[in-house]
């Protein structure tokens, strides 16, 4: 069986390197080339220029790696996106694989392991080096111990502000000032790496402190 691919990467010449590398293998054929996320979608809506796998640069103008990733994940699901990037930070690389990339390669990879990559894709549904293995396990330890680190007072103010109460009416609620629940929101915004009260509430429900 041969499977279609497509490479999505702004710089030229690497994409037509990519591409000569995928259609050396024998089970892959590439379909086109595409500068930009955008271009990718516009290319989409031919039903005939669907793939089975995207090979995916991340840091692209016009619509980056990222956003056309869970882009595809919500209107082309059957789609599989495998990320093809110089960009080796774990952030970037948790962003993409929670967009919905089935795995994430350095664009220095051997023809091999390319190759390998793509046919555990196509056939398993994913393929984690072993750095990208380490970078989600260490994301779920973080995730856990951050629950874990939270104190009892902490747990209930987070539960009360998951609901429409006034910081003042969960100070009144939690037999506090309002200075100290302040001081509450600030401690768990710092610990948790939180920027507002939205991303305590997503916070709190991802981690089931709180069912809406």
């Amino acid at each position: 069986m041969e499977y279609s691919v497509v490479v999505v990467d702004d710089h030229i010449l690497l994409s037509q390197a990519i591409g000569g590398l995928v259609e050396a293998f024998d089970q892959f054929k590439v379909m086109y080339l595409c500068k930009n996320g955008q271009e990718l979608i516009d290319a989409l809506q031919n039903p005939k220029n669907i793939p089975d796998i995207v090979l995916m640069d991340v840091n692209m103008p016009i619509l980056n790696g990222i956003e056309t990733t869970a882009h595809l994940k919500d209107h082309f699901p059957e789609v599989k996106v495998l990320a093809l990037s110089i960009e080796e930070d774990d952030a970037t690389i948790l962003k993409m694989l929670r967009a919905g990339a089935k795995g994430y390669l350095m664009k220095d990879v051997k023809k091999a392991e390319l190759q390998e990559a793509l046919l555990e894709v196509v056939e398993n549904g994913y393929y984690h080096t072993n750095t990208v293995a380490k970078i989600l396990v260490n994301s779920l330890r973080h995730k856990e111990s951050s629950v874990l680190s939270l104190k009892e007072r902490e747990i209930e103010f987070i539960q009360h502000a998951c609901t429409e109460k006034t910081y003042r009416e969960i100070a009144d609620i939690m037999c506090l000032s309002p200075k100290t629940i302040e001081g509450y929101r600030d401690v768990l915004f710092e610990k948790l790496n939180l920027r507002n009260r939205t991303g305590l509430v997503i916070y709190a429900i991802k981690n089931k402190i709180f069912t809406p």
